[in-house]
């Protein structure tokens, strides 16, 4: 069942009650295919936005001439440089090989531990149990949102999961009220990007390695947008699930 086959709710008060977002994705670009509009919102509405990428995408591409070490100081150039665009206050990357991230007791202290530094009022990341597309959702996006949101609850809320964070690092513990799941079969929320679409498609144009046609790209994902936000009447919109902790 695609996007506009689902009922879904749009709720701009949402942005505007956040203040600190943390965006945790799998490779360089999976921000601004899914998220990228939502986050222009947030920034043009003051919210300090940060972005961890868990690997560097050191596999994506056809082009054997490069190195995976070359193509990962690449694409996170072009992930800098994505990111400047879109107004994000800080990039890190964890440096996962592409496609081999693990939801391990590592992965989660890396996110555990951003999580307590930025102190998030809501965190991005993919959806791990409805991935889109069905089936063939890249297992890195999968592992990404189990260990994301694996972090959020319990480990950054309680103080005995990682306790050298606190005594050593001196972090407190956080805990961030909710999650937006990109990339998910069952969104719930849908974000009106029509005032910054053009800006989120020159973020993703700035990862000149994964691209073939930019105006094919333009096209796609005007259509893409175009068909979340028509079940509500709005232009063109990303879609979100959002995810409530208690």
């Amino acid at each position: 069942m695609s996007d506009s086959d689902r009922g879904v709710g749009v709720g701009e008060d949402s942005l505007d009650r956040v203040r600190r977002a943390l965006v945790v994705i799998a490779h360089p670009d999976d921000l601004e295919a899914h998220c990228g509009g939502t986050v222009l919102l947030l920034v043009s509405r003051g919210a300090r936005v940060s972005l961890v990428a868990c690997t560097s995408g050191d596999k994506g591409t056809s082009d054997r001439s490069l190195a995976p070490n070359q193509l990962g100081r690449l694409r996170e150039a072009e992930q800098t440089a994505a990111a400047r665009l879109l107004g994000i206050a800080e990039t890190h990357f964890l440096r996962w090989p592409d496609g081999e991230v693990e939801n391990g007791r590592s992965l989660r202290g890396q996110l555990v531990r951003l999580v307590r530094a930025t102190r998030p009022d809501v965190v991005i990341t993919h959806d791990p149990d409805h991935a889109w597309p069905p089936y063939t959702a890249h297992r890195d996006h999968r592992a990404v949102g189990r260990a994301t949101l694996d972090a959020l609850y319990p480990d950054a809320r309680d103080h005995l999961f990682f306790p050298e964070q606190i005594t050593e690092e001196s972090l407190e513990t956080h805990r961030t009220p909710e999650a937006w799941l990109i990339m998910s079969q069952q969104p719930d929320w849908i974000v009106d990007i029509t005032a910054v679409f053009a800006r989120k498609v020159a973020a993703r144009l700035e990862h000149a390695s994964q691209l073939r046609d930019p105006a094919t790209l333009e096209r796609a994902y005007r259509e893409r947008a175009a068909e979340i936000g028509a079940p509500a009447g709005i232009a063109l919109a990303e879609a979100l699930k959002v995810v409530r902790f208690g």
